[in-house]
C-alpha cells in the first residue's frame, strides 16, 4: 500500500424537521454536517406540508452537500447518531421528527446493504428533496436514471401539477 488516501466522495443529504424549533434542529446538523463533511453547502430552507405520513406539523426540509471520505455504512451511522444528539424517537414508522436525516446520493455510487439504499430510493418523486438539491447541483446525474437533477425536478413538478 503506498499510503494514498481515496479521493473524497461528493454526498448529499436530506434534512428535515417538523418538531420544535425545525431551524434550531437544521441548523444543529448543518455543523455537525461540517465536523465530518468538506466543501459543505446548504440549501434555502423549504417550509412544506408533510407526505405520506398523515396528519403531522409542516416540515422545515433542506439538503447539504459536501464530500466525504468515510465509506457510505459509516457516513449512514454518523448521520443516525447526529438525529439521536438532536433529540429523534422513533415510536412509529413516519412519526414526528426533531430531525431527519437521509443519505440521497453517494457520488455516483449504487448502493444495497442493510438499513442504506443509495440513492435513496424515492428521491426522484419528492420535490421536497429534488427542490433544494437543484438550487445547489442541479447537474448532478442520478446513477439510477442517468437524469440530471434539474431533469428529475422538472418531471416531479410536472407531476405534481
Amino acid at each position: 500500500m503506498d499510503g494514498a488516501v481515496a479521493p473524497p466522495i461528493p454526498v448529499a443529504i436530506a434534512l428535515g424537521s417538523n418538531l420544535g424549533n425545525r431551524e434550531a434542529h437544521l441548523a444543529f446538523a448543518v455543523g455537525r454536517l461540517a465536523g465530518i463533511l468538506t466543501n459543505v453547502r446548504h440549501s434555502t430552507w423549504f417550509d412544506t406540508a408533510p407526505v405520506g405520513v398523515g396528519a403531522q406539523p409542516r416540515y422545515l426540509n433542506g439538503v447539504v452537500v459536501g464530500h466525504t471520505s468515510l465509506a457510505a455504512p459509516a457516513l449512514l451511522q454518523h448521520l443516525l447518531e447526529i438525529e439521536r444528539e438532536e433529540g429523534r424517537a422513533r415510536p412509529s414508522p413516519g412519526a414526528a421528527r426533531t430531525l431527519d436525516l437521509d443519505l440521497i446520493l453517494y457520488g455516483n455510487a449504487r448502493l444495497v446493504a442493510p438499513g442504506l439504499m443509495v440513492p435513496h430510493p424515492r428521491f426522484r418523486e419528492r420535490l421536497f428533496v429534488l427542490e433544494p438539491l437543484a438550487e445547489l447541483e442541479p447537474g448532478w446525474v442520478d446513477p439510477v436514471s442517468g437524469d440530471a437533477v434539474s431533469v428529475l425536478l422538472q418531471r416531479a413538478r410536472s407531476r405534481h401539477a
